[in-house]
Formats: structure tokens, sequence, C-alpha cells
């Protein structure tokens, strides 16, 4: 009896000594690979911030992170499919400035604007760029916002879709400058890019990264977002420069988890992405696509996510934009 019972607490001490290193082997993050669904088409400056995140992070973490697009309604197809998922850090999305913009799109969204997800950081600050083709009659901001006034809904711009951000910083310029353009949806930023390569519209009021490559060639811009110019786009003058001062738009791009990712899950991805974000190759590939490093943490994120909301409420109200 006596030496059954020195057996029983032996085994059980031994049992007990492997239960920290099977919890932690549990606990480790992350074990596979990770989604990180775009909600938009691919070649936009989401897209874009994305894939070169994403790239790093699957350098750091040890795992695969796939970026999967899942474009439609205006970014709610794919943020309503991130929004279901398990809370788990294996499923994120690569949130941006549309997010804000989406309770005033649509009547009713799939998931729960203000509850369904953690932020985890901003990756990037986009600018916005006015641009035309080169064989334009619009040589400055001046004039097309001159011909805008004569002709009321004559020039046509392009843009990634209704309630897309570029369908919401032309809306802020229509405000600014009291014009009205006429709008013509695409499914994407790039092709919005790609209409005015192919004179398909006259403007787009696109991000640098979907169009600095056309930029030196096919395009002209006119005017970009900021308070200084960037160096991937040195021809191109601020808003203020170019005589229009109150268009103060910039974008911006991040991560996000579903509600209920556990904090040292959201603390990691904050911590590698933020890490991420100050590589020299990071910061050299930001700089030529016209883009600035996030890598704030999420207080501060849900901080500016709350100003966006209140700021594009009121260009909605403006612009007369209806949900959906």
């Amino acid at each position: 009896m006596a030496t059954s019972r020195r057996s029983l607490v032996a085994a059980t001490a031994a049992a007990t000594a492997l239960l920290p290193r099977a919890a932690g082997a549990q606990r480790a993050y992350p074990s596979r690979p990770i989604r990180l669904v775009v909600a938009w088409a691919p070649t936009g400056s989401i897209d874009t911030v994305a894939r070169k995140v994403g790239q790093k992070l699957s350098d750091q973490l040890g795992q695969p992170v796939v970026i999967e697009n899942r474009s439609g309604g205006s970014g709610t197809i794919g943020a309503a499919e991130v929004a279901r998922a398990a809370p788990d850090g294996y499923t994120l999305l690569a949130i941006d400035s549309t997010y804000g913009m989406m309770p005033f799109l649509h009547s009713r969204l799939p998931f729960d604007h203000g509850q369904a997800f953690q932020v985890i950081t901003i990756t990037a600050f986009t600018p916005v760029m006015v641009a035309v083709h080169r064989d334009s009659p619009y040589r400055t901001l001046q004039d097309l916002t001159e011909a805008a006034r004569r002709g009321p809904e004559r020039i046509t711009y392009g843009s990634g879709g209704v309630g897309s951000s570029v369908h919401f910083a032309t809306a802020a310029y229509e405000i600014e400058a009291g014009v009205k353009l006429f709008h013509v949806p695409y499914r994407g930023g790039g092709e919005a890019v790609m209409a005015v390569l192919s004179k398909q519209v006259d403007v787009v009021f696109a991000s640098p990264s979907a169009a600095v490559g056309a930029a030196t060639s096919v395009l002209r811009p006119l005017a970009i977002s900021g308070t200084a110019r960037m160096p991937a786009l040195p021809e191109a003058p601020t808003f203020a420069e170019a005589g229009l001062p109150s268009y103060a738009i910039t974008h911006w791009s991040g991560l996000a988890a579903p509600k209920g990712t556990p904090g040292d899950v959201i603390d990691r991805l904050h911590t590698e992405t933020a890490r991420a974000l100050r590589m020299p190759d990071v910061l050299e590939f930001f700089a030529s696509i016209a883009c600035l490093p996030g890598g704030a943490p999420p207080a501060e994120m849900e901080r500016l996510m709350a100003e966006e909301t209140v700021r594009w409420r009121r260009v909605v109200e403006a612009s007369g934009i209806r949900p959906q």
C-alpha cells in the first residue's frame, strides 16, 4: 500500500511538473499560418502596404502571413468575414480609413461597427494625390477647380467604389472647392488610376502608392495632401501651395483582429509590427510610395478612429451621400 501511495505521489508530481511546459506550448503564438484579409481589390494602397507588412511579419513571427483579398460591399464583405472568425490571432483585417465611413454608407452593417474588432496598430499614413493624364488640359489644381465650377458634373472622376476612401476624399474636395464632379466607381483604387491612364475618366484622388509609378510618366499630379511635398513626388505641390489650404485629408491603414483576441496576442502583433515599420527597407519602401510609417499603440489608434468617424460624418452630411 505504501509503495502504491509513493508511486501515485511520484506520478502526480511528474505530471504536475509537465503542466507549465504543456501550457506554454499551447500558448505559443503563432504556431500556424496567419490570414490577413484585405477588404479591397489588389494594387490599391491598403493592399500594397498590407503585403509589405505581411512579408516582414512572416519573417519575424516564423509563420507565413497569407494575404487574402475579399473585396466588395465598400469593404464590408472582408470586414464581416474577419468579424466572424475565431478570436485567436490567426485571422486579421487590414483595416483602413474607410472603416470610419461605413456607418454612413450602410443602413445596416453585417457586424457591430463599434464592437466587432480589437485594433492592433496603424501601419501607414497615406496622403491623397489628385492627378490627371499628362494630356489633360488641366495643368494645375486651380485649372481643374475653375473648370469644375463652370461645368458642374462635366468632369469625371474614378474611385475604388461607392464608400471607398477615394470616393470620400473626392467628396471632401468637392465640399472645400465648392464644385461637383461626376462619379465613376470601380472595384478598387488601382482600377480608378488605370481609368485615368486610359482616359476613361478625367481625374482621380488616389493614394500615391497606387499611382506613383505612373505619375512620373503618364499622370500629372496636381496636388498632394500633407504639410510638405513628398520625396517620391517632388513635382506635386501641397494643396496649400496649389491654392486649397483647407483640404487636409490623409488616409491611414492598419491591422485589427476579431473582438476577444487575447491581449498577449494583440501585444505581440503590435510589437512585431512596430518593429517591422522601423526597419530600413520598410522605411525606404514607404518613402518610395509616399507613405509615412505608423506603429502607434492600440489606444492611440482607437482615438484616431473616433476622430475620423466625426470627420466623415460631416463630409457625408455636407455632400448628401446616402446610406444604402
